[in-house]
């Protein structure tokens, strides 16, 4: 039975989160979780902290075994972009765009005797 977990409005740009969310795709959660920890990009904090979300979820929900959960998919959405914008010289201004991303990982539990 897949578990999911969504962090919405990460304060992160989409293209800088899948980066890291592509490191762990496919992997057991153990595996993963040990790729994020020593990971040193700031994406990988909060990638890990939504992992380890889907576990909990997965864990409560239908009493899977941890210990066979893999990292079935795992994908990075846009959020909304904050603008800004910054004083200049002249009187002109700069924009600044805070980007936002919604990361979504679902879990899976892996059968025995099924291929990796």
């Amino acid at each position: 039975m897949e578990a999911r977990a969504m962090t919405r409005y990460a304060r992160l740009t989409a293209q800088k989160a899948r980066l890291v969310v592509d490191m762990i795709r496919g992997r057991r959660v153990e595996e993963a979780l040990g790729i994020l920890q020593f990971t040193p990009k700031r994406g990988a904090k909060i990638v890990a902290k939504t992992l380890k979300s889907a576990v909990a979820n997965a864990e409560h929900g239908s009493r899977v075994d941890v210990d066979a959960l893999y990292v079935k998919r795992a994908f990075v959405n846009e959020g909304p972009t904050a603008k800004r914008s910054l004083p200049r010289a002249h009187g002109r201004a700069t924009p600044i765009f805070k980007r936002t991303s919604h990361i979504t990982i679902i879990v899976d539990e892996r059968r025995p005797g099924a291929e990796a």
